[in-house]
């Protein structure tokens, strides 16, 4: 399955958009003319389930899904932004075929083989709790005031709330539900210039994780935003727009 995705830009270095699970690729609306008008060939992508994205029918692999889909485009190596589950899946894929993969942006990431911390936890059984009592309307907002810092306006926190609100619905009316199978990947394989980004206001899972890559990932260097929560790109887009290409800019001329 090609997942549903966008394309922009001719001609300039290949970079790819991956959402967090608790968004799809519309979450990166405010960055997407940005990263077009400063020469990039910007792909952005539905993992299943997600989005206009179908949800799986079988045994899949986000990260094998986004190799797929760039090898359909004709993309042979690209920087990847990933935020949240998003950063999981750029992980993956850097691990697993290094050479492909010119820049990493984590916003917030998760990371493979992560044991969840006490706040993590708690968040799931209480999400898992509104699932078991079919309420739908309680775990969107449930993801809403979790994932959302201090900074995000009220119409940023109704379109994460539509975003998430579609993709429970997808996923609820699927027949069966196939989660992605997560990859044992070696992230000491990755030599690509490497952010991770880190919010003041995130769960401690995801700070931990920023502040711990760089001793995984030699090329890696870790920064706090000291105003953000879980979805910076979100929460001030133009501040992570410039982020973005100034980090993008110096990798290249690494690269």
């Amino acid at each position: 399955m090609t997942l549903s995705h966008d394309i922009s830009g001719d001609g300039g270095p290949a970079l790819v958009l991956l959402h967090s699970s608790v968004c799809d690729r519309r979450m990166w609306d405010p960055q997407w003319p940005v990263l077009v008008n400063a020469g990039y060939r910007v792909v952005r992508c539905d993992f299943r389930g997600f989005g206009d994205s179908p949800v799986a029918d079988g045994p899949y692999s986000d990260a094998g899904d986004v190799a797929d889909l760039l090898d359909h485009l004709g993309i042979e190596r690209a920087a990847l932004v990933g935020a949240s589950y998003g950063g999981q899946v750029a992980l993956e894929v850097a691990a697993t075929c290094p050479g492909a993969v010119t820049a990493l942006v984590l916003l917030c990431a998760a990371m493979p083989g992560h044991v969840p911390g006490a706040a993590l936890r708690s968040f799931a059984e209480r999400e898992d709790a509104l699932f078991a009592a079919d309420d739908l309307a309680g775990a969107v907002e449930l993801n809403v005031e979790t994932w959302l810092g201090p900074e995000a306006s009220d119409e940023v926190r109704e379109e994460v709330r539509r975003m998430q609100r579609h993709a429970f619905e997808v996923q609820w009316a699927a027949k069966e539900e196939f989660a992605p199978t997560e990859a044992q990947v070696d992230l000491a394989r990755i030599k690509a210039p490497c952010l991770a980004v880190s919010g003041a206001h995130d769960l401690a899972d995801f700070r931990e994780i920023a502040a711990r890559l760089p001793k995984q990932i030699s090329s890696a260097h870790h920064l706090e935003l000291p105003w953000a929560g879980h979805l910076p790109g979100l929460e001030q887009p133009d501040t992570v727009a410039d982020l973005l290409t100034r980090f993008l800019r110096e990798a290249a001329v690494r690269d």
